[in-house]
Parts: C-alpha cells; structure tokens; sequence
C-alpha cells in the first residue's frame, strides 16, 4: 500500500515529468525549408539572407531584435508567433522582420 508522503512524492515526480515533456516540445527549432520559413525567406543565419531577393534586409537585422521575437535578450532561440510551436535563431532572419519599439 502506498502512503501518503509518497503518493505526493510521486505526483511531483510526474508532474516535473510533464512540465519537463512541454520544454522539449517548445524547442523545436523550425526548419529553413518549412513551407512558412521558406515562404517568408526564413534564414537561421540573417548573414546568409539573399540581398538581391530580399532588398530590405539589413545587417544588422535579426530574430533577437525583431518586434516578434519572445525570447529573452541575450537567448540564442526563442519563439515567434509566425511559426508555432517551434523556435527561431536569434541571429536569423525573415522578411516579416520589424524593429523592436
């Protein structure tokens, strides 16, 4: 029979176990050749970005300083809105990039 100090035990063990589980799903990075990523000129990298196709972007444009970006300053990753359920670079680059206010 179980006691109550370790069904409690156990509870937060699997309680850990999901919240643990949910950070996995989180990080997913998206994939430059995911149909959003592709279709809005997604790069992880914003200096291997196509100047000629996307004559917008600018060096000093990227996911870390982009108005979309949920990440913390300084995180190498963080989430965007335009792709959920995945995470983007901080240092790539998109053409719905806008400068954080």
């Amino acid at each position: 029979m179980t006691s109550r100090r370790e069904f409690v035990i156990q509870l937060g063990l699997g309680g850990t176990a999901l919240l643990a589980g949910g950070q996995v799903l989180a990080q997913a990075m998206v994939a430059e050749t995911d149909a959003q990523a592709a279709g809005l000129g997604y790069k992880a990298d914003s200096s291997k970005v196509d100047g000629k196709k996307y004559a917008n972007h600018k060096a000093e444009q990227n996911c870390g300083n982009c108005a979309l970006f949920q990440g913390k300053a300084g995180d190498k990753a963080g989430a965007c809105p335009l792709f959920a359920g995945k995470q983007v670079s901080s240092s790539g680059w998109c053409s719905a990039y806008a400068k954080k206010g």
